[in-house]
């Protein structure tokens, strides 16, 4: 195959994660290998579960249970952002997947948890044959710079606007 390229999914709609995950699926319906690193979850996503006996496809949270205050973070959040951007580099490099998503990564970098360019080293030090992608929204303009594919979920309605909140099988 070409050269794999990377993938952006940022902005205020709904979707982000899940058209990534969309992709893992596909990939591994071809046979491919993927990794989802999470930044910024750390609970029980409906993903865990489904992917769960999905061959191929492995997703590891580095995040914690609830969220992360941008204002007053935690010590610990960018400990555990830094540990997940270690997975993800040695992920992205090792040429052991075809794929690989660091979720939530452009949030991890908005609320100043990582720098942009310790991310754009890790993107620019991926095996040949790794596909990424990186979703969240606030994705710094050099990261779109890089990808090959952007794509901006705008929000034009959502269910949060008439107080009805987030929904298991749905949004979590």
């Amino acid at each position: 195959m070409e050269k794999r390229l990377l993938h952006v999914y940022t902005g205020n709609g709904k979707g982000k994660t899940t058209a990534a995950l969309g992709l893992c699926m596909r990939a591994a319906g071809r046979g491919w290998k993927a990794l989802v690193v999470q930044f910024m979850k750390g609970m029980d996503y409906g993903e865990l579960h489904a992917f769960a006996s999905v061959p191929n496809v492995a997703i590891e949270q580095f995040g914690r249970t609830g969220f992360v205050d941008k204002c007053r973070p935690d010590p610990e959040d960018p400990a555990r952002a830094a540990r997940a951007l270690d997975r993800a580099r040695q992920a992205l490099a090792s040429g052991d997947f075809d794929l690989v998503v660091l979720d939530e990564v452009n949030v991890a970098i908005e609320f100043g948890l990582l720098q942009t360019g310790d991310v754009l080293d890790a993107l620019k030090n991926r095996a040949p044959g790794t596909e990424a992608v990186c979703t969240g929204r606030y994705a710094p303009a050099a990261l779109m710079d890089m990808a090959d594919l952007v794509t901006d979920m705008r929000e034009i309605k959502h269910p949060y606007m008439k107080d009805i909140p987030a929904r298991e099988g749905i949004e979590f």
